[in-house]
């Protein structure tokens, strides 16, 4: 995914929860951080922290349908 297509995305989902657009969001300054300068070295461990950060994010995720589906089930009784 081209840096562009993923900011279209990130500002897609910002639209889609209702949160406002930051210019010094953290993840949008990622995206647009030059990469030429890094070494290989610096873009392994980028892709390692960001990979344990997608981590993160699926298990939060995975709390958060599994807390909705309780709560549904002891609403729906």
């Amino acid at each position: 995914m081209t840096a562009t297509a993923l900011q279209s995305t990130l500002l897609t989902m910002d639209s889609d929860e209702n949160l406002p657009l930051r210019r010094d969001d953290p993840l949008t300054l990622l995206v647009r951080q030059d990469l030429d300068p890094l070494s290989v070295d610096e873009l392994e461990a980028r892709i390692a922290a960001l990979k344990a950060e997608i981590t993160r994010c699926e298990g939060k995720i995975a709390f958060a349908t599994s807390h909705r589906s309780a709560a549904d089930a002891l609403f729906k009784k």
